[in-house]
């Protein structure tokens, strides 16, 4: 499960900075983008399968302090951290005791992870198109240019100019949503919050 999260949330990291309302969506997408200095925020994600059917819901805070770092802080039903910093990504599964290592670069979904460095061209990387407003959020539709991305497309929600919730589909026909609330924009985040050191007695795995 903890392998999977990488391709599926990773890039919300990159979201985060209030757009400016006349611009247009991609444009205000691409505002996030480029400009944001940290975030922290709560989330819910829900699971649905190929026939549309909702699976478990997660509950959890997320942290982003650019360039390169975050924290996805997983609380309920299960304990789970995803922690960047620099060039490598830590999954901890409190239940399995395990820790999971890789390298934040191409490797990783081709670009949903490098987008929260601030280095993408997401023009290149990715076919932007608006998709209209719905549940009063504008949405823009990003389609990877990769074939070998593991995802089929991500939707990004802006409300009123700021972040409001994410939808995914990957090439297995999953379907993954994130909901933001709580957000603040630039806190000051204590650095330790994305320094990771494996508990004793865990398996450590590191590609």
């Amino acid at each position: 499960m903890i392998k999977k999260i990488l391709n599926t949330l990773v890039i919300l990291a990159a979201l985060s900075v209030t757009a400016y309302a006349d611009e247009s969506p991609i444009n205000q997408l691409k505002a996030f983008l480029k400009a944001s200095a940290s975030l922290s925020a709560d989330f819910k994600q829900v699971s649905y399968n190929q026939a549309g059917q909702a699976g478990q819901s997660s509950f959890g805070q997320f942290y982003l302090s650019r360039p390169g770092k975050f924290r996805w802080d997983y609380k309920m039903p299960f304990a789970q951290e995803i922690v960047s910093n620099s060039d490598k990504v830590w999954f901890y599964d409190a239940d399995l005791e395990q820790v999971t290592v890789k390298q934040l670069d191409d490797s990783l979904g081709s670009t949903p992870a490098l987008l929260l460095t601030g280095q993408v061209d997401i023009d290149e990387k990715f076919v932007l198109e608006e998709q209209g407003n719905d549940d009063d959020m504008n949405w823009i539709k990003l389609s990877p240019k990769n074939e070998e991305s593991g995802f089929k497309y991500i939707l990004i929600g802006l409300n009123h100019g700021q972040l409001g919730g994410m939808e995914l589909s990957d090439n297995f026909g999953q379907l993954t949503r994130i909901y933001f609330s709580n957000i603040k924009l630039n806190p000051s985040l204590d650095a330790s919050l994305f320094n990771f050191k494996p508990p004793k007695n865990v398996d450590v795995f590191e590609n």
